[in-house]
């Protein structure tokens, strides 16, 4: 499939479905391009890195298990569906490893091309919308722009975690970058903020994370 071709290309709608349902319904088609997008982040439950999707999905179940232990009340709708658009952009844009410097170069102006392409396949309504969502996760000045950041750092450490090591093994990745990953979820929860001091510490301990030169 070339870049430039949409997924619904390969079998296009019938001819009798609306516009806006046809919008809607080739959004939800290139979507699952981001089944396809790697992460570096290595699963806990399997032999092979997480795909996008998965981490939305598992950042999604953690807003809904863990917003008792936010530091400002939010609304865990409205949470959920922040996260599950966060990394739509990546179909266009790829990941950007943390811990790898390279990768992180003009990170935000090929997300803010790529949301402009992807969000513009809905209805002009819902693509105000799905981007408005994008922007709050993107600013995370919101309680829940700020817990679900929180949760976008917490995941792939606990993976780390229980891959004694995973990208905390990468070249880049030292006690002062993997600490400055746990500042994200510090600023929005206390409790989950001393948990992932716990996972940091005990990491450095157990030759996990590389102390700073």
């Amino acid at each position: 499939m070339e870049d430039d071709e949409l997924v619904i290309e390969r079998s296009p709608l019938p001819a009798r479905i609306d516009d806006r349902l046809r919008a809607q319904l080739t959004f939800i088609a290139e979507a699952d391009r981001l089944k396809t997008i790697l992460r570096a982040s290595p699963l806990a439950a399997a032999d092979r890195r997480e795909n996008d999707a998965e981490h939305s999905w598992h950042l999604a179940l953690m807003v809904i298990l863990l917003s008792e232990y936010a530091d400002e009340p939010i609304d865990v709708g409205h949470a959920t569906r922040l996260v599950v658009i966060h990394d739509l952009v990546e179909i266009y844009a790829g990941d950007s490893p943390v811990f790898d410097p390279a990768a992180v170069v003009g990170q935000q102006e090929r997300e803010e091309a790529a949301a402009d392409r992807l969000f513009a396949l809905l209805p002009d309504d819902q693509a105000a919308w799905v981007r408005a969502l994008w922007d709050e996760f993107e600013a995370g000045q919101t309680p829940e722009g700020r817990f679900c950041k929180a949760m976008d750092r917490l995941e792939p450490m606990l993976l780390n975690w229980l891959n004694r090591g995973g990208t905390w093994q990468m070249p880049g990745a030292t006690e002062s970058t993997v600490r400055a990953r746990e500042a994200g979820v510090v600023a929005a929860s206390t409790a989950l903020g001393e948990a992932t001091n716990s996972l940091v510490e005990q990491g450095l301990a157990n030759g996990w994370i590389r102390p700073d030169p």
